[in-house]
């Protein structure tokens, strides 16, 4: 006689194998259930009686485990309760998802009740808003590309509207009148920007200059600008910079010609701005034979691109900012580390040229009035290394693919408006002749040629929204901005804007000459934020630093791509001028077309 000893919630238990019947599989599956559940739920054994009715339930299986047909019965019973139990984990998922489902459900109503009939405080009026969902706000209402979803709302719900997209609340303006209210009014109180989702990643937080508050930093940042890095004498000095980039862009142009291929302009007017910038900055250029500059370029668009991924965060709240559950967070510190160790050496370079008495040589650069004000004792703020790096990341981001994407809609534009394009290269051929590429010296001399530039950006501006963080409590047109507020100037709104403009979706360069009736250009301080419908490069305190900077590559580089070709599509048709998605100013398609030496 064989004797089994079962240890069960601690209790021996002996029996005889031959004292047992051989029970049916189903029998033996309520045997087992009974020992995982300890009896309760049995329609036979109450609560009481789990120990007693789990000992004979244990005692019955390993009896039947020396019997003959015991291996085959317990295998098929293991592979039903296998089932049954998957079976169980279905029904409690089941469960849980409804009582998740009902939960979101009485939250979501209770939300969107409280936010209808919440009563205001008194003396309170918030800016007109769309009705908003629980959870997502507007973000039903918005489309692909952010400027023109907010100029269809503001139609409806007026120059000043308050927006919620997911966790993230902003005050759109959309008209002149208001914003002249932000820009000059009330400037102090909107001087300052706010920080992104991607704030947190950037190793050189708290040097922005381009992102900081309105603090000593940022005032002395620009007035160094204004009186160094980017005055008048500075941009003198390296105007053969500018004009031996816009003849290698000429060449590039003519060979494409010369092997009949099309030509990415939009890939060429960026090589344009990079090296422009590369040079005026540190006095290397991002494409020839020095690839350092080509993998700082390489570098600063994998981190625009992070960066704005990044930023959904705001969107989705604060949830997704800790997790970081797609890790561009990692890549992008991973991307400003390398972009830190490639300007490191060049800054080491530039220290060494110094150390060595080499500096008369070459013309001052960017990087050597930082460095020259980093030596300084008597400065007014002590720069660090940090801050010249950051300073000049924000020259790559803010310099490069903005004006080359200024120059693509230019160049889009005209080659759709075939009257324009030949009234330009008129005015260019009486001007400066077929002998020579146009200069920087002839701009004054070409109004259609500003015409022609201002009205690209008229209506396609490179910073179509321009934001701003509200300092302190205040009200603008009559209704209440609290402090943190973020503020979107839709500049893209304003600029095409029907009571300010005469047929304003049309490309109408003769509104910008003397003699258009629009007198728009009778103001002198368009490019200076003073015109309030006119706002290409923002207004304010915070009005863009490197505008004069801009209109020096633009000019000369539209004139001679007009002055040296003619153009037509890769497919004999229209320039398409869709505009891209997001914040984006660039084109949703790169444009690619056919050079034609004239």
């Amino acid at each position: 006689m064989q004797t089994v000893v079962v240890e069960e919630h601690g209790f021996n238990i002996k029996s005889d194998f031959q004292d047992f019947e051989c029970p049916s599989p189903q029998q033996i599956e309520r045997m087992m259930l009974r020992i995982h559940y300890g009896g309760h739920g049995s329609e036979e054994t109450g609560p009481g009686a789990f120990r007693k009715e789990r000992r004979k339930a244990v005692i019955k299986i390993f009896s039947i485990a020396g019997q003959p047909q015991g291996p085959k019965i317990l295998g098929s019973v293991q592979l039903r309760r296998l089932q049954v139990h998957v079976s169980i984990a279905e029904h409690k998922m089941l469960y849980y998802f409804l009582f998740f489902i009902w939960f979101a459900t009485a939250f979501l109503v209770h939300s969107f009740i409280k936010s209808c009939f919440k009563p205001q405080p008194p003396g309170i009026q918030s800016p007109p808003s769309p009705p908003a969902l629980p959870f997502i706000g507007h973000l039903h209402l918005i489309g692909s590309v952010l400027p023109k979803s907010f100029q269809n709302l503001a139609r409806r719900y007026g120059p000043l509207m308050q927006i919620r997209m997911g966790a993230s609340t902003c005050v759109v303006v959309s008209n002149a009148a208001v914003a002249k209210e932000i820009f000059k009014t009330q400037d102090l109180n909107f001087s300052s920007r706010p920080e992104f989702g991607s704030s947190e990643y950037f190793i050189y937080r708290g040097s922005r200059f381009v992102m900081a508050q309105y603090d000593d930093y940022w005032r002395f940042m620009k007035k160094l600008c204004m009186t160094r890095l980017l005055a008048v004498p500075q941009l003198d000095h390296t105007v053969d910079i500018r004009e031996q980039e816009i003849a290698k862009l000429v060449e590039r142009v003519t060979q494409s010609c010369r092997e009949g291929k099309p030509c990415d302009l939009s890939s060429e007017l960026t090589t344009l701005t990079n090296n422009t910038v590369c040079r005026m900055a540190m006095s290397t250029r991002c494409s020839g034979s020095e690839n350092e500059a080509e993998e700082i370029h390489e570098l600063v668009k994998m981190c625009l691109e992070l960066a704005g991924k990044l930023s959904v965060g705001d969107v989705l709240g604060p949830l997704m900012k800790v997790f970081d559950f797609s890790g561009n967070g990692k890549k992008l510190v991973s991307a400003l580390q390398r972009f830190d160790r490639l300007v490191e050496r060049i800054i080491e370079e530039h220290e060494a040229k110094v150390i060595d008495g080499g500096a008369g040589d070459q013309k001052t650069d960017l990087m050597d009035i930082l460095l020259e004000t980093y030596r300084d004792p008597t400065a007014e703020v002590k720069l660090t290394k940090k801050d010249i790096k950051s300073f000049l990341l924000d020259i790559f981001m803010a310099g490069t693919d903005t004006s080359s994407a200024a120059m693509q809609w230019a160049m889009g534009e005209l080659m759709n408006n075939p009257q324009a394009f030949k009234t330009l290269r008129e005015e260019i051929n009486l001007v400066v002749g077929p002998d020579r590429l146009v200069k920087e010296s002839d701009i004054p001399n070409l109004p259609y040629l500003r015409a022609v530039i201002k009205e690209t950006l008229r209506l396609h501006p490179s910073a179509p929204l321009i934001i701003r963080e509200c300092a302190e409590d205040c009200n603008v047109n009559g209704s209440i901005v609290k402090a943190k507020t973020r503020v979107l100037v839709n500049v893209y709104t304003i600029m095409r804007d029907p009571d300010s403009w005469t047929d304003p979706e049309e490309f109408i360069p003769e509104r910008f000459l003397e003699s258009s009736g629009e007198r728009v250009g009778e103001h002198q301080m368009e490019f200076k934020g003073q015109n309030f419908r006119y706002l290409p490069f923002g207004s304010g305190r915070r009005g863009c630093p490197g505008a004069s900077l801009a209109m020096l590559v633009m000019h000369p580089a539209i004139g001679a791509l007009v002055q040296r070709f003619d153009w037509k599509g890769t497919d004999g048709e229209k320039i398409d001028l869709r505009q891209g998605s997001g914040f984006a100013a660039e084109m949703a398609k790169p444009l690619v077309c056919y050079p034609i030496p004239t």
